[in-house]
Protein backbone atom coordinates (compact mmCIF):
# COMPACT_ATOMS: atom_id res chain seq x y z
CA UNK A 1 0.00 0.00 0.00
CA UNK A 2 1.33 3.38 -0.53
CA UNK A 3 2.31 5.82 1.92
CA UNK A 4 0.32 8.97 2.05
CA UNK A 5 2.43 11.78 2.09
CA UNK A 6 2.67 13.12 5.78
CA UNK A 7 1.64 16.66 6.42
CA UNK A 8 5.04 18.38 6.83
CA UNK A 9 6.66 16.72 3.93
CA UNK A 10 5.18 19.36 1.54
CA UNK A 11 6.98 22.22 4.02
CA UNK A 12 10.37 20.07 4.22
CA UNK A 13 10.46 20.71 0.43
CA UNK A 14 9.53 23.64 -0.29
CA UNK A 15 11.87 24.71 2.47
CA UNK A 16 14.52 22.31 1.05
CA UNK A 17 13.99 24.61 -2.54
CA UNK A 18 14.24 27.96 -0.63
CA UNK A 19 17.75 26.77 0.81
CA UNK A 20 18.91 25.64 -2.69
CA UNK A 21 17.44 29.29 -4.57
CA UNK A 22 19.32 31.14 -2.37
CA UNK A 23 22.76 29.21 -2.40
CA UNK A 24 21.71 29.95 -6.04
CA UNK A 25 21.51 33.89 -5.82
CA UNK A 26 24.27 33.82 -3.74
CA UNK A 27 26.71 32.35 -6.16
CA UNK A 28 25.34 34.51 -8.89
CA UNK A 29 24.88 37.62 -6.79
CA UNK A 30 26.52 37.61 -3.84
CA UNK A 31 30.05 39.32 -5.36
CA UNK A 32 27.83 42.18 -6.13
CA UNK A 33 28.36 45.74 -4.62
CA UNK A 34 25.80 46.07 -1.66
CA UNK A 35 24.00 48.67 -3.96
CA UNK A 36 23.62 46.32 -6.81
CA UNK A 37 22.34 43.49 -4.36
CA UNK A 38 19.93 45.93 -3.29
CA UNK A 39 18.47 46.99 -6.44
CA UNK A 40 18.36 43.87 -8.26
CA UNK A 41 16.51 42.49 -5.14
CA UNK A 42 14.08 45.03 -5.03
CA UNK A 43 13.06 45.37 -8.73
CA UNK A 44 13.82 42.53 -10.03
CA UNK A 45 13.99 39.12 -7.91
CA UNK A 46 11.41 40.20 -5.23
CA UNK A 47 9.74 42.89 -6.59
CA UNK A 48 6.73 43.92 -4.54
CA UNK A 49 7.27 41.10 -2.22
CA UNK A 50 10.65 42.19 0.18
CA UNK A 51 11.57 44.26 3.02
CA UNK A 52 14.19 45.52 5.12
CA UNK A 53 14.64 45.01 9.15
CA UNK A 54 15.81 48.00 10.59
CA UNK A 55 17.04 48.23 14.84
CA UNK A 56 18.16 52.38 14.06
CA UNK A 57 21.16 51.50 16.08
CA UNK A 58 24.72 51.79 15.33
CA UNK A 59 25.02 51.14 12.00
CA UNK A 60 22.23 51.49 10.48
CA UNK A 61 22.46 54.53 8.42
CA UNK A 62 24.09 52.75 5.77
CA UNK A 63 21.88 50.23 4.76
CA UNK A 64 18.79 52.54 4.99
CA UNK A 65 20.73 54.78 3.21
CA UNK A 66 21.02 53.00 0.20
CA UNK A 67 17.46 51.36 0.27
CA UNK A 68 16.57 55.22 -0.21
CA UNK A 69 18.53 55.28 -3.52
CA UNK A 70 16.37 52.69 -4.76
CA UNK A 71 12.78 52.96 -3.31
CA UNK A 72 11.96 55.34 0.01
CA UNK A 73 8.22 53.65 -0.13
CA UNK A 74 10.05 49.68 0.78
CA UNK A 75 8.92 48.67 3.96
CA UNK A 76 10.97 48.74 6.67
CA UNK A 77 10.32 46.80 9.40
CA UNK A 78 10.90 48.52 13.17
CA UNK A 79 10.63 46.43 16.37
CA UNK A 80 9.85 48.10 19.57
CA UNK A 81 10.52 45.73 22.40
CA UNK A 82 9.10 48.21 24.78
CA UNK A 83 12.80 48.42 26.30
CA UNK A 84 14.73 50.43 23.94
CA UNK A 85 16.71 53.94 24.45
CA UNK A 86 14.75 56.80 23.90
CA UNK A 87 17.54 58.13 21.98
CA UNK A 88 16.64 55.12 19.35
CA UNK A 89 13.59 56.08 18.69
CA UNK A 90 14.35 59.41 18.06
CA UNK A 91 17.06 58.41 15.89
CA UNK A 92 14.53 56.62 13.89
CA UNK A 93 12.08 58.95 13.38
CA UNK A 94 15.21 61.72 12.61
CA UNK A 95 16.79 58.92 9.93
CA UNK A 96 13.23 58.34 8.19
CA UNK A 97 12.90 62.22 7.68
CA UNK A 98 16.68 62.33 6.21
CA UNK A 99 16.26 59.55 3.94
CA UNK A 100 12.34 59.82 2.97
CA UNK A 101 11.59 56.84 4.19
CA UNK A 102 7.47 56.60 4.23
CA UNK A 103 7.04 52.82 5.02
CA UNK A 104 8.31 52.17 8.59
CA UNK A 105 6.64 49.62 9.93
CA UNK A 106 6.41 49.23 13.77
CA UNK A 107 6.09 45.67 15.18
CA UNK A 108 5.60 45.22 19.08
CA UNK A 109 5.18 42.01 21.41
CA UNK A 110 2.07 40.40 21.48
CA UNK A 111 0.08 41.84 24.31
CA UNK A 112 -0.95 38.85 25.59
CA UNK A 113 1.99 36.90 25.97
CA UNK A 114 3.67 39.64 27.56
CA UNK A 115 1.05 39.58 30.96
CA UNK A 116 1.74 35.59 30.79
CA UNK A 117 5.34 35.44 30.61
CA UNK A 118 6.56 39.23 31.62
CA UNK A 119 3.63 41.08 33.27
CA UNK A 120 6.12 42.93 35.52
CA UNK A 121 8.55 44.06 32.61
CA UNK A 122 11.23 41.98 34.61
CA UNK A 123 12.33 39.10 33.23
CA UNK A 124 15.44 40.74 31.38
CA UNK A 125 17.18 39.66 35.39
CA UNK A 126 16.12 36.20 35.17
CA UNK A 127 15.95 34.42 31.78
CA UNK A 128 17.46 37.02 28.98
CA UNK A 129 16.69 34.50 26.26
CA UNK A 130 13.27 34.18 27.21
CA UNK A 131 12.83 37.98 27.25
CA UNK A 132 14.40 37.97 23.43
CA UNK A 133 11.68 35.54 22.71
CA UNK A 134 8.65 37.46 23.50
CA UNK A 135 9.83 40.81 23.32
CA UNK A 136 11.95 39.97 19.50
CA UNK A 137 12.06 36.98 17.88
CA UNK A 138 8.21 36.28 17.95
CA UNK A 139 7.23 40.02 16.77
CA UNK A 140 9.75 39.93 14.20
CA UNK A 141 8.64 36.64 12.52
CA UNK A 142 5.12 38.39 12.03
CA UNK A 143 7.19 41.84 11.14
CA UNK A 144 9.01 39.22 8.02
CA UNK A 145 5.76 36.92 7.63
CA UNK A 146 3.94 38.81 4.80
CA UNK A 147 7.22 38.51 2.38
CA UNK A 148 9.28 36.75 0.39
CA UNK A 149 12.47 38.57 1.21
CA UNK A 150 14.29 40.87 3.33
CA UNK A 151 17.19 42.78 3.96
CA UNK A 152 19.51 43.20 7.11
CA UNK A 153 22.30 45.46 8.05
CA UNK A 154 24.65 42.42 9.33
CA UNK A 155 28.69 42.19 9.18
CA UNK A 156 31.30 39.24 9.19
CA UNK A 157 33.35 41.54 11.18
CA UNK A 158 30.82 42.28 13.77
CA UNK A 159 31.18 38.55 15.53
CA UNK A 160 32.38 35.41 15.54
CA UNK A 161 28.77 33.76 14.82
CA UNK A 162 28.26 36.04 11.25
CA UNK A 163 32.30 35.30 10.17
CA UNK A 164 31.04 32.97 7.54
CA UNK A 165 27.50 35.20 6.65
CA UNK A 166 26.58 35.06 2.72
CA UNK A 167 24.77 37.51 1.29
CA UNK A 168 22.00 35.14 0.37
CA UNK A 169 20.65 32.81 2.75
CA UNK A 170 17.51 30.62 3.84
CA UNK A 171 15.35 31.04 6.50
CA UNK A 172 12.14 28.75 6.61
CA UNK A 173 10.26 29.44 3.46
CA UNK A 174 11.86 33.16 2.91
CA UNK A 175 15.54 34.33 1.92
CA UNK A 176 16.99 36.67 4.22
CA UNK A 177 19.74 39.02 2.00
CA UNK A 178 22.55 40.78 3.60
CA UNK A 179 24.01 43.25 1.10
CA UNK A 180 26.66 44.32 3.38
CA UNK A 181 28.31 41.29 4.80
CA UNK A 182 31.24 41.58 3.44
CA UNK A 183 31.74 45.68 4.23
CA UNK A 184 34.38 46.28 7.28
CA UNK A 185 34.55 48.64 10.01
CA UNK A 186 36.21 51.25 7.53
CA UNK A 187 33.92 51.02 4.53
CA UNK A 188 31.33 51.72 7.51
CA UNK A 189 32.94 54.74 8.50
CA UNK A 190 34.05 56.07 4.99
CA UNK A 191 30.38 55.78 3.58
CA UNK A 192 28.84 57.62 6.84
CA UNK A 193 31.62 60.36 6.34
CA UNK A 194 31.20 60.68 1.97
CA UNK A 195 27.04 61.02 2.56
CA UNK A 196 27.25 62.84 5.70
CA UNK A 197 24.93 60.62 7.37
CA UNK A 198 23.52 60.93 11.34
CA UNK A 199 24.70 58.71 13.79
CA UNK A 200 22.99 56.92 16.19
CA UNK A 201 23.87 59.46 19.47
CA UNK A 202 24.98 56.46 21.45
CA UNK A 203 27.93 55.45 19.59
CA UNK A 204 29.09 58.43 20.88
CA UNK A 205 29.21 56.99 24.37
CA UNK A 206 30.55 53.67 23.37
CA UNK A 207 27.91 51.75 22.27
CA UNK A 208 28.44 50.06 19.08
CA UNK A 209 25.76 47.70 18.81
CA UNK A 210 22.58 49.36 20.48
CA UNK A 211 19.58 46.74 21.72
CA UNK A 212 17.35 46.99 24.75
CA UNK A 213 18.79 49.05 27.23
CA UNK A 214 18.83 46.83 29.95
CA UNK A 215 21.44 44.74 28.56
CA UNK A 216 23.28 46.80 26.47
CA UNK A 217 26.71 48.89 27.97
CA UNK A 218 29.31 50.43 25.99
CA UNK A 219 32.29 48.34 24.51
CA UNK A 220 35.52 48.19 26.09
CA UNK A 221 38.88 48.84 24.34
CA UNK A 222 39.53 46.22 21.95
CA UNK A 223 36.41 44.11 22.23
CA UNK A 224 34.36 43.73 19.18
CA UNK A 225 31.35 45.86 18.64
CA UNK A 226 28.80 42.62 20.11
CA UNK A 227 30.26 42.32 23.26
CA UNK A 228 28.24 44.95 24.91
CA UNK A 229 24.99 42.79 24.32
CA UNK A 230 24.14 40.63 26.71
CA UNK A 231 27.54 41.09 28.99
CA UNK A 232 28.09 38.76 31.66
CA UNK A 233 25.86 36.19 29.83
CA UNK A 234 26.79 33.54 27.04
CA UNK A 235 24.87 34.72 24.43
CA UNK A 236 25.66 36.77 21.55
CA UNK A 237 22.70 36.89 19.34
CA UNK A 238 18.87 37.74 20.42
CA UNK A 239 17.48 35.21 17.72
CA UNK A 240 16.04 37.22 15.40
CA UNK A 241 19.15 36.61 13.09
CA UNK A 242 19.34 33.03 13.93
CA UNK A 243 17.63 30.18 11.55
CA UNK A 244 14.71 29.15 13.65
CA UNK A 245 13.16 32.80 12.98
CA UNK A 246 9.96 30.97 11.73
CA UNK A 247 8.96 28.69 14.41
CA UNK A 248 8.07 31.14 16.71
CA UNK A 249 5.09 31.64 14.72
CA UNK A 250 3.50 28.33 16.25
CA UNK A 251 5.58 28.21 19.28
CA UNK A 252 3.28 27.49 22.10
CA UNK A 253 5.47 28.37 24.86
CA UNK A 254 5.72 32.09 23.46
Amino acid sequence: MEQKPRPLDGVAEAESGVVAAAAGLDALYGHFSAAEIIERSITDLFNGEIAAVSSFGADSAVLLHLIAQVDRSLPIVFLDTGKHFEETLSYRDALAADFGLTNIRVVTPDAAALARVDAAGRLHETDVDACCDVRKVEPMARGVEPFRAWFTGRKRHQASTRAALPAFEAVGPRIRINPLAHWTTSDQADYMRAHALRANPLVAYGYLSIGCFPCTKPVEQGQDARSGRWAGHAKTECGIHLSGLEKSLTDASL
